[in-house]
């Protein structure tokens, strides 16, 4: 597997024997461009934009998990006062 930042080029590569991940898609596209834009002085991405983002984020490591075998984490519990 080669080393690579564009997740779709990825998901192309993944996709023929995990066909279910294409679902993912968007996802993945709009992640690569955060990865890339944020990293510079000057973008500024907004609030809902980062929300996006995070709520991708989760469903892309949900799926990995589940493909991997990987139970989900344990909710984390409050701080004991």
């Amino acid at each position: 597997m080669p080393r690579l930042h564009n997740l779709d080029d990825l998901l192309a590569l993944l996709q023929p024997d995990y066909p279910s991940l294409l679902s993912l898609r968007s996802g993945l596209i709009t992640l690569s461009d955060y990865a890339v834009d944020t990293r510079y002085p000057g973008d500024n991405t907004s609030k809902r934009q980062a929300t996006s983002a995070l709520r991708w984020t989760e469903k892309v490591r949900t799926a990995a998990r589940n493909l991997l075998g990987i139970r989900p984490p344990r909710p984390k519990s409050p701080p004991k006062k």
